[in-house]
């Protein structure tokens, strides 16, 4: 069974939509064992206490340095004893020691089509509005498995979803995750728990 540690910093729509792969047999061979967020008022902790997962939060306020804070969330994510880390959303320049602990076994989902509108700055609604601006007709969602980079890691899964005439960047946004988010990352999770995913010369693939 893949132990699964999921941070995010927001809302958790990804997160709910793992619960509910996992609850509907989307996902198998997989148990979610821990939320971790930075945000003591993220939704996302609520979430995982309706569905009675041990989540805690590990905010940079509550250090006086950055280096504190770092070990104390590889702490956090060492003490689920975790297969698997799930970046859905976490806001937060992650730790070398987390990256190199858990190289190969941490993915993130990214709402773009990588590598267009990926890198430092582009999240949350920044990514659909430069995605409006350029006057792009597809867009999309990417799990990748991070890396030192900023969204430079392996690349797992990805799903296009049209932009449309008269779009704006939120409802272009719920379009992204209900077409491609939402069903990749699941998809991620399953593959991975069930040993369909590879490796070679720096690249990842799934397989059915």
């Amino acid at each position: 069974m893949l132990r699964v540690v999921v941070m995010v910093s927001g809302g958790g729509t990804n997160l709910q939509a793992v619960l509910d792969a996992l609850r509907d047999g989307k996902i198998t061979n997989a148990e979610v064992v821990g939320v971790i967020s930075n945000k003591k008022d993220a939704y996302a902790l609520t979430r995982a206490a309706d569905a009675g997962i041990p989540a805690v939060c590990v905010s940079p306020k509550d250090y006086a340095e950055r280096a504190q804070f770092d070990e104390a969330l590889l702490a956090a994510a060492d003490s689920f004893s975790p297969d698997l880390v799930v970046l859905a959303g976490f806001l937060v320049i992650l730790p070398a020691a987390l990256i190199s602990r858990y190289r190969n076994r941490m993915i993130n989902i990214h709402p773009s089509l990588i590598p267009s509108f990926c890198g430092k700055g582009f999240y949350g609604l920044r990514v659909h509005e430069e995605v409006l601006a350029r006057g792009c007709k597809v867009t999309g969602a990417t799990v990748h498995f991070v890396d030192e980079g900023c969204d430079s890691g392996p690349i797992l899964l990805q799903k296009a979803v049209e932009v449309k005439r008269g779009d704006t960047p939120e409802t272009l946004q719920r379009r992204v995750m209900e077409e491609a988010e939402w069903q990749l990352l699941p998809q991620a999770i399953d593959r991975i728990a069930n040993g369909r995913v590879t490796f070679e010369a720096g690249h990842a693939y799934a397989e059915p």
